[in-house]
């Protein structure tokens, strides 16, 4: 059974938000929209979302400080920034403190964008069923080996 694909979106700007998720439910995904990057952690940590999408450029807490955040508070989640602020500062820095992609606004086609978040998804749905293999390793089922997938 494929679990539900839940999407943070972080960004200041209302409209931005509401165009995400409106573009990507066509592919299936539900989106939960903040407009104020201060929440971001509190919805990770109740919440338990696994993937999010950020902007950079935010008034009072910007994207790169929240991935730093984001990060800090648990490595596996994973962060894809979708930005206006084009520059290579920013995208080098995103990419140093973890984010899994960039892509910037404005987005025209989505196709891109939900083949990254495909792959993304994919990639956790990996790790836990790495980590249901090990549990039942532990308790002394016979399960297969343990593979190594490479996500592009």
């Amino acid at each position: 059974m494929r679990p539900e694909r839940e999407i943070l979106h972080i960004d200041d700007d209302p409209q931005m938000t509401r165009l995400v998720a409106e573009r990507l439910q066509p592919y299936g995904y539900q989106v939960v929209s903040l407009n104020d990057p201060g929440e971001a952690i509190n919805e990770l940590i109740y919440k338990n979302r696994r993937v999010v999408l950020l902007d950079i450029d935010m008034p009072g807490m910007n994207g790169l400080e929240v991935l730093q955040e984001i990060k800090k508070y648990d490595g596996g989640v994973q962060v894809i920034m979708l930005t206006g602020l084009v520059t290579v500062s920013s995208v080098l820095e995103s990419f140093r403190l973890g984010a899994e992609a960039i892509f910037f606004k404005p987005l025209e086609d989505f196709e891109e964008l939900h083949q990254t978040l495909e792959r993304t998804f994919q990639k956790i749905d990996h790790w836990w069923d790495a980590l249901h293999d090990l549990s039942r390793r532990k308790r002394g089922e016979r399960v297969g080996p343990v593979e190594q997938h490479q996500v592009q």
